[in-house]
């Protein structure tokens, strides 16, 4: 694979991260009130970047809502459900171009396009 290529799949993992933190980000100031992440939220963060870490699909992992592996604990899945569903609406708003980048990323799905081969 090219360093291009591969740059490319990193860059996606890193908008990934930050797409994450944007989202809870965006609920925690909506619901726990404060500009920065209250403790709660911060250990979401914490347990969404550590999971990304040690994804088995490493670059050519898909968007979490298209993964056909659930790696997150039932109460953590619960908790990323909950600001995810709050907050998609609302990225748009805050992070139009980060949310393009998502869609894109969910249309360019790489598990998919392995089982097409």
């Amino acid at each position: 694979m090219t360093t291009n290529k591969m740059r490319g799949k990193q860059n996606r993992l890193d908008r990934e991260r930050r797409t994450i933190r944007v989202m809870i980000g965006i609920y925690c100031r909506c619901h726990h009130a404060s500009e920065a992440l209250c403790s709660d939220c911060q250990q979401l963060t914490d347990y969404a970047m550590n999971r990304i870490d040690k994804c088995r699909f490493k670059t050519d992992k898909p968007t979490c809502a298209k993964c056909p592996i659930h790696c997150y604990q039932i109460k953590m899945r619960e908790k990323i459900r909950n600001v995810m569903r709050f907050s998609g609406p609302r990225m748009l708003m805050y992070h139009p171009i980060l949310t393009l980048w998502h869609f894109w990323d969910e249309f360019t799905d790489p598990v998919k396009q392995q089982k097409v081969r």
